[in-house]
């Protein structure tokens, strides 16, 4: 089956083939080699840190899918070296090494919830300073970057088709990359691949002759640990559309002239912003939602990893998305619907076709959910059960969590309890009760036709109106049965 990927270098969307097939190498030695950016580990993870570690962990499955388990390999980075990084610890009074340990493993535990695999290879800058040095000692000695003031730049001058990833005019470049002004700087473009590091930040010994101790600048951490774990040139780089400009295009910049080739990724991969409730998310808004905080409570109640996940996956992935609370609870509900009727069900061997189709068309997964909810509504759970395997939903976290449902018209979470009932509101519609619950509704009936029945009205009342508390109206009838329906 064909994939086609849009690619943000050529704009377009086309067929992709491994470098190993376009070198002429046999089948049997092509191995797909993806680069992801990943988290700096200062805080918690945000819900937009979220959405290009679900995207590409799709990817990597379809690779896996598409070319062999052992001909794939996922790289995606920590950046434990930065200015966040020893502010945040400076202010937490820990450790730089503290903090980064911590984070990282929350960052892993909340991907993990999510449903993503681990990528092959997870390197750390502060790992790969000899790396970055040695990039950087090249860059210099051909004259693609230059020493001033103890710092290393790279000349955005010196390299003709600077610009080719972001295609935007040198005005907006120089905005977009919010640019120092520094005396010592050849030109406002030049960007820092090292400077020196000031008391109490990390400091390893500098390249090109520099005496005292410096740090590396964020751009170049990239470029060494690409080139470590995948090469020169590999197939697939991605990350969020805001890391287009000036990161990924100064990517480009160091590694094609440390290298002399004419490209570092053969595709680059982009996906959209991310706002909540119709606006940019950000702290001063009071909309800024992380992963942890999700899973644990956003709008009073926990959501399963699986159920953020589904909801993450219903726009397709170049597409900005609105994360909403009506939108997660609604994917919730499918998957619960779902999850419900599949739990006795084994998955067929493989992947249906269709899936597979939805996807390798640039990971069109609003077209995957459509073929998800053709097979539900045809019969063919086993495919079905195959498919949602194969996507990262095992189903253990929604029955996990199935003493709450919500519901978005009242825009509250009903638990059960004494004065509530558990309401299990399908995807259809309709409603059910869990089997205490409903006992519980039969039992009250029966004592409040007795209490009719010997005319106890009072008594009759107040389990009338217990009941309603707990969301059920009862109906009588004038052949005197009673029959009740859930409070809407």
């Amino acid at each position: 089956m064909e994939l086609k990927l849009y690619n943000t270098l050529t704009r377009e969307k086309a067929a992709f083939q491994p470098l190993d097939e376009l070198n002429g190498r046999p089948p049997a030695d092509w191995r797909v080699r993806m680069y992801v950016c990943g988290p700096t580990v200062y805080d918690f993870a945000h819900i937009g840190n979220a959405r290009p570690v679900i995207v590409f962990d799709v990817l990597y499955r379809l690779l896996r899918h598409l070319y062999g388990k052992d001909h794939v390999k996922y790289v995606r980075n920590i950046t434990d070296v930065d200015d966040k990084i020893n502010a945040r610890a400076a202010e937490r009074g820990i450790t730089i090494r503290e903090l980064t340990e911590q984070t990282y493993q929350n960052f892993k535990d909340d991907v993990a919830a999510l449903g993503c695999l681990p990528p092959d290879v997870e390197p750390r800058a502060t790992q790969h300073i000899e790396e970055m040095k040695t990039l950087i000692e090249r860059l210099v000695k051909a004259d693609f970057a230059y020493v001033a003031n103890d710092h290393v730049l790279f000349h955005v001058a010196a390299m003709k088709d600077y610009g080719a990833l972001s295609k935007r005019p040198l005005d907006e470049m120089i905005a977009g990359a919010r640019v120092e002004v520094a005396p010592y700087k050849r030109d406002p473009m030049d960007f820092v691949l090292w400077k020196p590091s000031k008391e109490n930040e990390p400091a390893w010994d500098s390249p090109s002759d520099i005496k005292t101790k410096g740090r590396p600048g964020w751009h170049i951490e990239c470029s060494a640990m690409s080139w470590k774990h995948l090469g020169e040139t590999f197939d697939i780089h991605g990350g969020g559309i805001d890391l287009v400009f000036p990161h990924h295009e100064n990517e480009i910049a160091q590694s094609r002239c440390a290298f002399h080739t004419g490209l570092m990724a053969q595709v680059w991969m982009h996906n959209g912003f991310l706002q909540v409730e119709g606006e940019k998310m950000a702290k001063s808004a009071g909309n800024f939602i992380t992963i942890r905080q999700l899973l644990n409570k956003w709008k009073g109640h926990p959501w399963p990893g699986e159920a953020l996940r589904f909801n993450m996956l219903r726009t397709h992935y170049r597409q900005p998305l609105d994360w909403t609370f009506h939108a997660l609870d609604e994917s919730h509900k499918i998957l619960w619907d779902w999850y419900g009727q599949l739990k006795n069900v084994q998955p067929n061997a493989d992947c249906p076709k269709e899936i597979v189709a939805a996807l390798s068309d640039d990971l069109n997964t609003p077209q995957m959910i459509a073929e998800l909810h053709r097979l539900h509504n045809s019969g063919d759970l086993g495919p079905m059960r195959a498919a949602l395997n194969f996507l990262g939903f095992s189903g253990e976290q929604i029955n996990l969590q199935r003493n709450y449902v919500f519901q978005p018209e009242a825009g509250q979470l009903v638990l059960g309890g004494q004065s509530a009932v558990l309401k299990v509101t399908r995807a259809d519609g309709s409603v059910e009760f869990d089997k205490a619950t409903q006992q519980k509704i039969d039992n009250h009936i029966s004592a409040r036709n007795a209490a009719r029945k010997a005319k106890d009205f009072k008594e009759s009342d107040r389990i009338r109106d217990e009941l309603a508390k707990m969301g059920v109206v009862l109906k009588d009838n004038k052949d005197g049965t009673t029959t009740w329906e859930v409070a809407r």
